[in-house]
């Protein structure tokens, strides 16, 4: 009996492993956790759901990642914007938009909990840029999705915060790339979006500056992303502003980078 069970435990230590490497095998995709990286391509290519799902799965594995809260919430707001398009009636446009009600609970759950977090490693540590500078960001989007994509005169607390926390960032850190790009949207934003009386309480918003700043961004060399996310913004107020040639060279020039995008590939052939 004894000698029969110490030659069935080898026989089982000889084959847990072999049966181990045909799980892994047969089920590679759990071999294998999901990345911002990956998250962050989706995003580019125009997969906004795809993106966002990622993105999800990504802070499912790191529930502190902000990066992934802020890549979900900027997933989320482009499906939106895609979804209705630019039409004159936009509260017309979301209240017939199908998919749009559980699109803008999970915007706001997912502002919600970044800000908490954000917030809570500023009360720990008030020097914290990353998470100074995710604030900002996170309610930069907010401010994106509300008054510039869907034209509602609200957000303003969130403007202020985002304000504060991006120039506190810029003070610190004039070369943050990615706080000097958010600091140019909401000039541009609030530039071309709110009415000049309302702009001059806000302290004002610039459409040239933002896109003079963005052209600067563009050309200062950072990591991939980082990059990429200034040339998407040079490119989006390019040609909001009807400045097609240069908008063109840059789209191109993205294309090369992304060329699964539907909308840039779009753009390039309306403008050849």
């Amino acid at each position: 009996m004894w000698r029969s069970s110490k030659s069935t435990a080898r026989r089982w230590r000889v084959r847990l492993p072999a049966a181990a490497l045909l799980l892994l095998a047969a089920a590679p995709a759990f071999a294998q956790a999901p990345t911002l990286d990956a998250a962050q391509r989706l995003f580019y290519n125009a997969r906004y759901a795809d993106a966002a799902a990622m993105a999800l799965d990504v802070r499912v594995f790191q529930p502190e990642a902000l990066a992934a809260y802020e890549l979900r919430t900027s997933a989320l707001h482009f499906q939106i914007k895609r979804a209705i398009g630019d039409p004159a009636d936009k509260a017309k446009a979301l209240a017939a938009c199908a998919i749009c009600p559980d699109i803008m609970t999970a915007f706001a759950d997912e502002t919600a909990k970044g800000l908490a977090i954000a917030r809570a490693r500023l009360v720990a540590d008030p020097k914290d840029l990353d998470a100074m500078f995710f604030v900002g960001k996170l309610d930069l989007n907010h401010l994106w999705l509300h008054l510039g994509t869907l034209g509602k005169k609200t957000g303003w607390d969130e403007y202020w915060e985002a304000r504060r926390s991006l120039d506190e960032v810029l003070k610190a850190d004039p070369n943050h790339l990615r706080a000097r790009v958010a600091r140019a949207w909401m000039d541009y934003i609030v530039g071309t979006r709110v009415p000049w009386g309302t702009r001059w309480l806000l302290g004002g918003g610039n459409r040239k500056r933002g896109l003079q700043t963005v052209r600067e961004a563009a050309n200062v060399t950072d990591d991939f992303y980082t990059e990429v996310e200034a040339d998407f913004a040079l490119w989006e107020m390019l040609a909001r502003d009807k400045q097609i040639p240069e908008a063109l060279v840059v789209a191109k020039e993205l294309q090369a980078r992304f060329p699964d995008n539907p909308d840039l590939r779009k753009f390039v052939e309306q403008n050849k």
